[in-house]
């Protein structure tokens, strides 16, 4: 047991992961939904309790509830696999044959490490072979990938690949900028430093595509 202490103790402070996929377990969907949020209101309660506080009080009676339920429902719903976004996908029957950019999306995703805020912007472009997507579609597969625990290298590259598989093209380009509240806010409390991640495929490797989606998503828009 002590052995076994020792070895999570020297793991706490390791930020590394060699895995790009999420790192579920061997039976991710065990539970229904409202199983998992039954349970975890169960131990949220615990954890109040071991903290001091009284969970019988008028205003935190309800805490151990609306956390699970935000948990499963909201900021962990990128989780379930059923609840990955269908993707609307056009034929392009247009002669264009430039980059195309979708930039500023939000990012509103959750440290693995800390189970803290992760907020930015996303930025991406692609070039089309015989297919586009539907603009919206890329800002709701941004969010499904941001809303699971997650360290922003691997949603930056789980995202830029589920773009590739989707319209089978290799040209694909996803830079997210963010700030990390378990850096802003513990720690050494930096409020003002940001992480950028980035993840170029295909034509994206070539300089002067990357320079042109870098100038792209940095030009100031008005609307």
């Amino acid at each position: 047991m002590k052995k076994e202490l020792l070895e999570i103790l020297e793991q706490g402070d390791s930020h590394y992961s060699e895995n790009l996929e999420t790192p579920f377990n061997d039976n991710p969907q065990k539970y229904t939904q409202s199983e998992k949020v039954e349970l975890i209101q169960s131990k949220v309660k615990d954890i109040l309790e071991i903290l001091g506080l009284d969970t019988n009080d008028q205003s935190i009676s309800g805490t151990p509830y609306r956390v699970a339920k935000m948990w499963v429902n909201e900021l962990f719903y990128g989780l379930s696999h059923d609840r990955k976004p269908s993707v609307s996908k056009f034929d392009k029957s247009y002669d264009y044959q430039e980059m195309i950019i979708e930039k500023n999306i939000t990012v509103y995703s959750t440290c693995e490490h800390h189970l803290l805020p992760i907020v930015g912007k996303a930025h991406l472009a692609y070039f089309s072979k015989k297919q586009v997507l539907g603009l919206s579609k890329i800002n709701r597969l941004v969010d499904f990938y941001a809303k699971r625990p997650q360290v922003q290298e691997r949603l930056t590259t789980q995202i830029a690949n589920e773009i590739k598989k989707t319209l089978n093209t290799k040209d694909v380009a996803c830079l997210i900028e963010a700030k990390h509240l378990c850096v802003n806010s513990r720690g050494i409390k930096d409020i003002n430093s940001s992480t950028i991640t980035s993840q170029f495929y295909g034509a994206f490797k070539e300089q002067d595509k990357k320079v042109e989606f870098l100038q792209a998503i940095s030009l100031e828009t008005e609307f």
